[in-house]
């Protein structure tokens, strides 16, 4: 996190100069149902890096507590990700490995009788539990001896109730003002197969029960997580203290990422995969970690925008442009130049002779001359944009019209001679002519041209595909208000529109062209900058030996501009 001043990082230093710790102890605790996200990315970043700061530790521990949602694909993509980003885990640890002492603080609750085994349906919680504005309305179980409450949870951990038969209750204030303390479920039944644990286990325990005990547990210092559980803290607190563990790390929430256009609720995410709105995961028009590598973002990129949004209490909406921003500037050194044609038209140069190829210099990457140069070969016939030519253009078109000259990238002045169409009046090819002494880099000053055109030799130009994405949300609040994918999350969907009716069916583009020659051995994940189109990275998953398939990462001008 460099040095940057924020309240997370003020604490931490006072509690080491006070001597309440004597080392820091962070961890990155996802739920293991389904891809990280740019959001994740950011609280990978805060805790990784303030641990870092402080010559402290982080550990990397799934809270895998619902076995319904959870899988050990999931698993290893989060691995995958967080090593992607360039940090390490000091500790790796499972909730579900913690099952058993769990349990046994629970029967410690129950024997405190601060616990109790309820028979009310989930349905019927919930009408108990009363509103914002009313207070709950305690349960007729409630009551029950430790010695029934002891027997009946010892059932249910036996395997003798159904699914939503029975839960164990943390008893604390049905009155209270906050809803999260109204007697919170803190274990369900649910027979279910554990990715890790297999069927060892027919109860588990709920996230707000499993999560402060884990954190507890590990020695974790400071539990970083984001504002919407705030409410939660006296509940984190009241679970570590009932359940009487030694360690009592401290929540601290830090103001959630949303991105404008998109959806960063894993929820979501999955309902936009499993419901086909998406290529997978990894599809490049999500904010998940592997789709932003697929479509070609780097690791620094993403951490310098994390760094630059800041740490605070506040969850705006951050601008996509200002994290294209970022990619820009970290590709613009590395990435090597080249010329794509993505919407080809065929021009004849018919003054340059038939059976002749020549080759062209030109730089690699003029902002960073070490990378070299490259050769272009040239010949009689090449292929320009479509975009390019206008049969009738307006005032103030500088490209390629009838009786104009332009400058080919590199390479020589043409002018459009004869435009050649088919039997539905398409234009299919251009006849120009090309003047031998504008060679690029001859010093030529005789006349100026103010169009300059990029293209490629079609006689050894290489065919590629190009995938060009716009926002797949058409709504920039979208996931204004998401909330934690916690348990019960689904239940307060907004009425009227989902974020469903904004996806944007327009989102992903893919054009067939050509790419110079000196880029057939390319590999996935190669990067390059196509003048005039921006960057793009060579697809990992539609790339083949014939045909390399290049995913546009960003245009090559934003609006954005960093304060």
């Amino acid at each position: 996190m460099e040095n940057n001043s924020n309240f997370i990082r003020t604490i931490i230093k006072e509690d080491l100069e006070s001597g309440k710790h004597k080392e820091i102890i962070t961890r990155f605790p996802p739920e293991p149902n389904g891809y990280l996200h740019i959001g994740h990315a950011k609280s990978i970043v805060i805790n990784f890096g303030l641990a870092d700061d402080f010559n402290g530790k982080t550990n990397l521990r799934f809270d895998d507590t619902n076995p319904l949602k959870e899988d050990q694909e999931f698993v290893d993509a989060i691995k995958e990700d967080v090593k992607w980003l360039g940090y390490d885990w000091e500790e790796l640890h499972f909730a579900s490995n913690y099952f058993e002492e769990m349990y046994n603080r629970a029967v410690l609750l129950i024997k405190k009788g601060k616990a109790y085994v309820d028979d009310l349906s989930q349905e019927e919680i919930r009408q108990y539990r009363g509103t914002l504005t009313e207070p709950g309305k305690e349960s007729p179980y409630r009551s029950r001896s430790v010695e029934e409450n002891l027997n009946l949870f010892e059932r249910m951990r036996g395997g003798e109730f159904e699914n939503g038969s029975k839960v164990l209750r943390a008893k604390i204030d049905m009155t209270s003002p906050n809803l999260n303390m109204r007697d919170p479920v803190i274990y369900r039944v649910s027979h279910a197969t554990h990715h890790n644990t297999g069927d060892t286990w027919c109860i588990y325990p709920m996230y707000a029960f499993a999560h402060p005990l884990e954190d507890a547990i590990e020695g974790v210092t400071h539990s970083l997580c984001t504002t919407e559980f705030e409410d939660q803290r006296p509940l984190y607190n009241w679970v570590v203290a009932e359940c009487e563990m030694e360690s009592t790390p401290q929540q601290i929430e830090f103001g959630r990422l949303n991105i404008s256009n998109t959806v960063m609720s894993k929820r979501k995410l999955k309902q936009l995969v499993e419901e086909n709105y998406v290529d997978g995961w990894d599809d490049p028009r999500i904010p998940t970690i592997s789709g932003l590598r697929r479509k070609g973002y780097t690791p620094e990129a993403i951490r310098e925008f994390v760094k630059e949004t800041g740490v605070s209490k506040g969850s705006g909406v951050v601008d996509e442009a200002m994290l294209e921003h970022y990619v820009r500037e970290d590709l613009k050194m590395k990435a090597p130049r080249t010329m794509g044609v993505l919407r080809p038209l065929k021009v004849v140069i018919t003054n340059y002779p038939e059976d002749q190829t020549e080759m062209l210099d030109a730089e690699i990457n003029p902002e960073n001359p070490e990378m070299g140069m490259r050769q272009i070969p040239f010949s009689r016939e090449i292929y320009v944009e479509q975009d390019d030519f206008m049969e009738d253009p307006p005032k103030k078109y500088f490209r390629l019209f009838p009786g104009n000259e332009v400058r080919l990238k590199h390479a020589y002045f043409i002018k459009c001679n004869e435009v050649i169409k088919d039997e539905n009046g398409n234009v299919v090819e251009l006849h120009c002519t090309y003047d031998p002494e504008t060679k690029s880099g001859t010093g030529f000053t005789g006349r100026k041209v103010k169009g300059t055109l990029h293209w490629v030799d079609a006689k050894s130009a290489i065919p590629a595909e190009f995938r060009l994405y716009e926002p797949l949300i058409l709504d920039e609040d979208a996931d204004q208000n998401a909330e934690a994918d916690t348990d019960d999350a689904a239940e307060n969907e907004a009425e009227g529109k989902t974020f469903l009716d904004y996806v944007n069916p327009n989102s992903l583009e893919i054009v067939q062209g050509f790419i110079e020659p000196n880029m057939k051995d390319v590999k996935a994940q190669d990067k390059f900058q196509f003048f005039r189109h921006g960057y793009f990275n060579v697809d990992p998953k539609h790339t083949t030996a014939e045909k390399p398939v290049f995913n546009r990462i960003v245009p090559l001008k934003s609006s954005f501009k960093l304060k």
